[in-house]
């Protein structure tokens, strides 16, 4: 249990997505009911000062503190982040690093992507019980680690059923103490270096090999994905292309309640941009890695 009884949430992002996180904060903000403090951690990979600025004026301090952290300070010095060939930024390795952030005195927290948006109270997520486990976590689109597209394509390899259950990686609730005491970051980095060739997913293949049958299934509302209909998500994942571009594929309803939180915060006459911009993007993290092997 948290000692200080405060819900932390761990979130990491850089600039190009960094808009993402006032939308979310705003959707954890507006339903959260319950009187526990929120401590909401954000992983600074480069996010501008004017951002912060704005970021800390959306909600009252006295129901939840920003918290902030440079990305080169949480990652322990004898870890290296190995380089993929994907398109990912390499902000997606920080929530391995999430436990890091959090306080010594802190055993739990949650952690979001920032393509999520929270339609429910999040103390429910918080008092729901991990047990014996480290993580808990949703199964993922691919369902098993035999998935063509994704998954472990070694798994044989690594004693794995095709079966196997395979969870994403955007929304976790974390043993904070236990996960530092098993060195799941050192152990899923080395994951991610040693079958380098059958990485899909970035970390979330690491994550699944280290934590292959050792995580604890949640209600899947609590990572709804964005293409799927639900009346009633608890956390709606944007896992593919997100709402702040013209080329938005997912469900409208969820687009309309992205811009719905968006529209509470210095952001509300922001406009989709071009979808060129994402491609781009992508472009560009596919070169930094190419410069970053050499």
């Amino acid at each position: 249990m948290n000692k200080n009884n405060n819900i932390s949430i761990v979130v990491a992002s850089d600039n190009h997505y960094a808009i993402l996180i006032a939308a979310l904060l705003k959707s954890i903000d507006l339903n959260h009911k319950t009187e526990e403090h929120i401590d909401f951690h954000i992983i600074d990979d480069g996010i501008s000062a004017k951002f912060k600025t704005q970021l800390n004026s959306i909600v009252d301090p006295a129901r939840i503190t920003i918290k902030w952290f440079k990305s080169k300070e949480i990652i322990p010095a004898d870890i290296v982040i190995p380089v993929d060939s994907s398109a990912f930024p390499l902000t997606v390795y920080l929530r391995v690093f999430s436990p890091y952030v959090v306080d010594q005195d802190v055993d739990k927290l949650i952690y979001l992507d920032v393509d999520t948006i929270v339609q429910d109270d999040i103390s429910k997520l918080w008092h729901t019980s991990l047990g014996d486990y480290t993580v808990g976590a949703i199964q993922d689109v691919g369902k098993t680690v035999d998935c063509q597209w994704g998954g472990i394509p070694n798994h044989l390899e690594l004693g794995l059923a095709p079966d196997t259950k395979y969870f994403n990686s955007g929304v976790l609730m974390i043993n904070a103490k236990k996960w530092r005491e098993e060195q799941i970051s050192g152990q899923v980095i080395k994951a991610l270096s040693t079958y380098k060739e059958h990485v899909r997913l970035a970390d979330q293949y690491g994550l699944n090999v280290v934590l292959a049958n050792k995580w604890k299934e949640l209600d899947p509302n609590w990572n709804w994905f964005a293409f799927a209909d639900n009346d009633s998500p608890s956390i709606v994942h944007f896992l593919d292309i997100k709402p702040i571009f013209t080329s938005y594929n997912s469900k409208e309803v969820y687009r309309q309640e992205f811009f719905r939180y968006l529209s509470l915060t210095p952001w509300k006459n922001f406009k989709p941009i071009s979808g060129n911009q994402r491609h781009f993007r992508k472009i560009y993290n596919k070169i930094k890695k190419v410069f970053l092997k050499m």
